[in-house]
């Protein structure tokens, strides 16, 4: 069976939770990515990603511009181990309806993203479309 380590993106960073809103859109233009994981004291206390950003930092009446990390993140965060199998993880993404999963080792240090393009590319096709699947249901 395939595992976690041998799919995901490795060398993910996370940002801290005061950063501002602007410079995580920006790091994620520049990096071409949707979201980044966010930590606080060596330990992964949520994610923001493009759509936290374009729905909570624009519903309330707050300037988006004064705001951070930790005022758009999704939390708790949802994460799967690098030694375990990917299907393991595909159904962790398919029951959180999660598109992206940091990655964790044995010693609870981030060492990766699981991306479901990650899963697209190295699952079987029934596993990577059964994900899709999932992931993209709506969520009400």
């Amino acid at each position: 069976m395939v595992k976690v380590a041998e799919v995901m993106h490795h060398g993910a960073s996370w940002i801290a939770p005061d950063t501002p809103l602007g410079e995580v859109a920006g790091r994620m233009d520049q990096e071409d990515i949707g979201a980044l994981p966010v930590g606080e004291d060596d330990r992964l206390i949520g994610m923001v990603t493009d759509r936290d950003i374009a729905v909570r930092a624009f519903a309330d009446s707050v300037d988006p511009a004064r705001l951070t990390a930790r005022d758009v993140m999704s939390k708790p965060i949802i994460f799967c181990k690098a030694n375990e199998e990917l299907e393991d993880a595909v159904r962790i993404m398919e029951r959180e309806q999660v598109r992206r999963l940091p990655v964790i080792d044995a010693d609870h240090r981030m060492v990766g993203m699981l991306s479901l393009g990650d899963v697209a590319a190295q699952a079987p096709a029934s596993l990577a479309g059964e994900a899709l699947k999932a992931v993209s249901a709506h969520h009400r």
